[in-house]
């Protein structure tokens, strides 16, 4: 593995900054946010006819509390700060099947 703070060979540039973020339980939360979705109440969109080579889906999102943890490191140094924010989960379903995790938005 190539060691990222080579990347930098003139001394008068600023060292490389590594940023890396951890979500704590992060299969509690996939299948937190995929159980919510579930109980969403459907309305028959994935069963609906559509154009040839399109699919119809059914969608739900989730908002939820997130917390794990910021880490920036350089040459020298490790901080990790810990985090607590709110994401938008959205789920999508297709015809006959389940919800799935498709994205998610920092709300902050």
């Amino acid at each position: 593995m190539k060691n990222p703070f080579k990347k930098n060979s003139n001394k008068d540039q600023d060292p490389a900054i590594l940023v890396t973020s951890h979500f704590e339980e992060p299969d509690l939360l996939q299948v937190l946010v995929e159980r919510l979705a579930e109980g969403h109440c459907e309305f028959g969109y994935d069963l609906k006819k559509v154009r040839p080579g399109w699919q119809a889906i059914e969608t739900s999102s989730i908002e939820a509390f997130v917390s794990g943890n910021i880490i920036f490191s350089d040459e020298n140094d490790l901080t990790s700060i810990p985090f607590v924010t709110c994401f938008l989960f959205g789920c999508t379903k297709t015809r006959r099947g389940k919800y799935d995790l498709t994205w998610s938005s920092s709300l902050s």
